[in-house]
């Protein structure tokens, strides 16, 4: 397994190693003595799995609040998408900026947000499934979200505004500025 830190260290890309032969392949694409071996210590709770139909859907910024507080290991496993993480840890040298990388399963990557971090992605390609790996299990009362295209932090989408296809939960979430519940 390679691991790789992004601008804000905290968040990193994994490599997991894959094995190929006229077959197909094989990896591991998670192993929790592998995590611990490169020093990362997650105890991972749930999976969750999302199709996005069409190019150009942002699912994000979303976060929860402590005690559901989640770190989350991304992977996708068809298409392609633009991975976002804002630090939205009060207090930290790197809150409202941002890491952003490719994540695809033609590059067989995967990125670790951890908790502290709204977290979202658009859609590179069409019919795009994304699962990931959580710390903690879903709270509806602690589940939180940040605008997406929020001026103030500056991301550069693959999609305008007018043609993003958002959830109206997204479409509606406060900018930093305005988020009062954060770490």
């Amino acid at each position: 397994m390679e691991v790789t830190e992004l601008a804000i260290p905290d968040v990193k890309i994994i490599r997991p190693k894959k094995f190929g032969d006229h077959r197909g392949f094989f990896s591991e694409t998670y192993s929790k003595r592998a995590f611990e071996a490169a020093g990362l210590h997650y105890d991972f709770v749930q999976d969750n799995q999302s199709l996005s139909a069409e190019v150009g859907t942002v699912r994000g910024l979303h976060f929860q609040l402590p005690p559901f507080a989640q770190d989350k290991l991304v992977r996708v496993v068809k298409g392609a998408i633009l991975d976002v993480a804002v630090d939205i840890r009060r207090g930290s040298p790197t809150f409202g900026r941002h890491v952003s990388a490719v994540i695809s399963a033609k590059d067989w990557n995967q990125i670790l947000v951890p908790i502290g971090f709204a977290h979202g992605f658009c859609t590179l390609e069409p019919d795009t499934e994304v699962i990931y790996k959580v710390t903690n299990f879903y709270s509806a009362e602690h589940d939180r979200g940040l605008l997406w295209n929020d001026p103030e932090l500056g991301i550069e989408w693959p999609v305008a505004a007018d043609k993003a296809q958002l959830s109206d939960k997204d479409r509606k979430a406060p900018r930093l500025a305005d988020l009062t519940d954060v770490f």
